[in-house]
């Protein structure tokens, strides 16, 4: 390694800004208290390399938020100056040449070593064109002036925060703006309308409206994205604290339409003979903002986005009486399947659960309406399983009307409701239920080889069960098999099994 320091005779002139005369600059050298930016200073005073820690790091600075990921940018060869950083610091380096950057860990920190580099883009692709650029041409490529800024880390500016864009500003407005024309910015990079709604939901901030103007110019290059970086955002944007923030963002440009039409077709009132129905559009968002409020389960909050996802298509008027939405919930089922392989979301039990409470979202509500019977809890708990409690918060949140009455009166019934739950599963153990009496079992009393009286008889002793006409026990169901068996002309092979 070279051993002579950098001085302001040979300093590269990036690292000394113009404002470097500006006597309000502001130096933020508390905030580096980790001995891994010293290390790091001395090293690129060895080589002779200018460096910054740039992005998310100095924004969590002034947000007052902990980060364990730290973006390392070099006036040069980001790789190289990673693998001397991995000596020094006896850590491995991952290198990742297609993207020329390099990682490696340092304790519970993630560091990324980038060098610096300016874009340009194709119409019809978001990948850039790269060349190596200065610090200035690397902060003009980032997204938002909130991520653009930088602080030095060489002796001679260590710890001054260079700001061109005037982030920190932004920050203290809570406002998400582009560094350049946001026309250009989303144009190049279609994804970065997503990450300024994501970042505006996350952060509770207000995008500036230029740049608003400028994702309702571009809303259609979203197309140009992959299916799974889209949901990637939208997933973030869904485990916010205030998902509506983002929904409301990505509706009113018109991105929404783009990414998922199945969503923003819920949205819309329509009056006959002077009777309306909800928006369900808005009621969704507000069912998921009071389930947010309850789980940070992301399954869970995209059953809160679906759960009406069919009320458009069976959406009937019925004179004197008005709107309906009969079978929704089934449909919507059906649509379940289909929405998650659009979106690229997994095919799995995670689908299946959010497809379940769907299914059931509307079960719980007509029980806390009515006298509560022990047949229809246990078939309650026989179809939900393990999603039980999902579901009943799926339900609680699902109560969105502004009448205090009501919503004392739901909320009253929902707890009964769990109570009756939570005493018929103790009683019956009713939840994921194996029949106590398997079609082996019937097949071997009556000498039957596998068919139709088989499931018959396996159908009844269920309904017996959740009617309550029999205990969830081997004994009474086999009493009951051999009875039913005998109606049907059965003959038992001995009177035990």
């Amino acid at each position: 390694m070279l051993s002579f320091a950098l001085t302001k005779e040979n300093l590269p002139h990036a690292i000394i800004p113009s404002s470097i005369k500006d006597q309000s600059m502001i130096y933020m050298k508390e905030y580096l208290q980790n001995p891994l930016f010293k290390k790091l200073s001395k090293l690129a005073e060895e080589t002779q390399d200018e460096i910054y820690v740039i992005g998310g790091f100095v924004r969590d600075i002034f947000l007052k938020r902990s980060s364990k990921d730290i973006d390392i940018l070099v006036i040069g060869n980001g790789i190289k100056f990673a693998e001397a950083a991995g000596k020094i610091l006896h850590a491995k380096v991952s290198v990742f040449k297609n993207f020329g950057t390099a990682m490696l860990r340092d304790g519970d920190l993630e560091i990324e070593f980038v060098g610096a580099r300016k874009e340009s883009y194709r119409s019809e692709s978001r990948k850039p064109i790269v060349e190596d650029g200065t610090l200035e041409d690397d902060q003009k490529r980032r997204d938002f002036a909130i991520n653009a800024m930088a602080l030095g880390l060489n002796k001679l500016n260590y710890g001054e925060l260079l700001d061109p864009f005037n982030g920190k500003q932004d920050l203290e407005n809570k406002l998400i703006r582009t560094p350049l024309d946001p026309n250009v910015t989303f144009s190049d990079d279609p994804l970065r309308m997503l990450r300024a709604i994501r970042f505006a939901s996350q952060l509770g901030f207000n995008i500036d409206n230029t740049a608003i103007q400028a994702i309702k110019k571009n809303v259609e290059r979203i197309k140009i994205v992959s299916a799974e970086r889209i949901t990637d955002e939208m997933n973030k944007i869904i485990l916010t604290a205030k998902p509506s923030l983002g929904f409301e963002y990505l509706f009113d440009t018109g991105l929404l339409n783009q990414i998922f039409p199945q969503m923003a077709g819920l949205q819309g009132v329509e009056i006959i003979d002077g009777k309306g129905h909800k928006d369900n559009f808005y009621h969704t968002l507000q069912v998921l903002d009071n389930i947010a409020q309850e789980t940070n389960d992301l399954w869970l909050r995209w059953a809160a986005i679906l759960h009406d996802i069919a009320k458009p298509a069976t959406k009937r008027f019925e004179p004197g009486h008005g709107w309906t939405f009969h079978g929704h919930e089934d449909r919507g089922a059906r649509m379940v399947p289909k929405i998650f392989a659009q979106l690229k979301l997994p095919l799995n039990e995670k689908m299946k659960m959010v497809q379940k409470l769907v299914q059931l979202h509307l079960r719980p509500i007509v029980l806390a309406q009515e006298v509560v019977t022990d047949s229809a809890v246990r078939r309650l708990l026989f179809e939900a399983g393990e999603e039980i409690e999902a579901l009943m918060i799926l339900c609680n949140a699902d109560v969105t009307t502004k009448n205090e009455y009501k919503v004392k009166k739901y909320r009253k019934n929902f707890e009964l409701v769990k109570q009756r739950l939570r005493e018929v599963e103790e009683s019956d153990q009713i939840r994921n239920w194996q029949p106590p009496v398997s079609g082996e079992d019937i097949m071997l009393a009556f000498n039957l080889r596998a068919g139709r009286e088989v499931g018959i008889i396996k159908n009844q002793i269920r309904e017996a069960i959740l009617e309550g006409e029999i205990k969830n026990s081997r004994e009474e169901a086999i009493e009951y098999m051999l009875q039913k068996g005998k109606e049907m002309g059965l003959v038992p092979v001995n009177s035990k099994s």
